[in-house]
C-alpha cells in the first residue's frame, strides 16, 4: 500500500499540482501585499484619500465607530471595503495567471517554418507568358 501511494504521488501530475499550489499560495501573498500597501492606497488617492479598508455598514444601531476594527468591537458590521480589496488582489491574480498561461502556451508552440506561397492561379501564368511574348514581339 505505500509503494501504491508513493507511486501516486511521485506521479508527475501530483507533484505537479503540489508545487502549484505552494507557488500559488506564495504568489498570492504576494499579490495581495501589492494591492493592499500599493495598489488600493493609490486608487485611495484617487477618489478622494478613501480608505477602502475602513468602508463597512453598521448591523446594528449599537455601532457608532467610524473605523472597521472599533466598529467590530461594537457589533455586527458588513464590511465590504475588504471584500473590493479581495476583488481587485482576485482580478490581478487571474491576469497574472492568464499572462503566464499564455507566455506558457506560446512557448510550447513549435515555430512553423514559412511555407513557400501557393503557385499564381492558372489564368495569371498565362496572362504572364502572353505578355512576355508580346513583349518580345514589340521589341523586335
Amino acid at each position: 500500500m505505500f509503494k501504491e501511494f508513493r507511486d501516486f504521488a511521485m506521479k508527475g501530475n501530483a507533484l505537479d499540482l503540489a508545487i502549484a499550489f505552494v507557488v500559488g499560495a506564495a504568489f498570492s501573498r504576494i499579490v495581495g501585499s501589492l494591492v493592499g500597501a500599493i495598489i488600493m492606497p493609490i486608487v485611495g488617492a484617487i477618489s478622494g484619500g478613501v480608505d477602502f479598508s475602513n468602508y463597512f455598514f453598521p448591523l446594528s444601531k449599537a455601532v457608532t465607530a467610524t473605523t472597521l476594527a472599533e466598529a467590530k468591537k461594537q457589533g455586527a458590521v458588513l464590511a465590504f471595503g475588504n471584500f473590493i480589496t479581495i476583488v481587485v488582489n482576485f482580478l490581478i491574480i487571474a491576469w497574472a495567471m492568464f499572462l503566464v498561461v499564455k507566455a506558457i502556451n506560446q512557448l510550447k508552440q513549435p515555430k512553423a517554418e514559412p511555407s513557400a506561397p501557393p503557385p499564381p492561379p492558372r489564368q495569371e501564368v498565362l496572362l504572364q507568358e502572353i505578355r512576355d511574348v508580346l513583349v518580345k514581339r514589340s521589341g523586335t
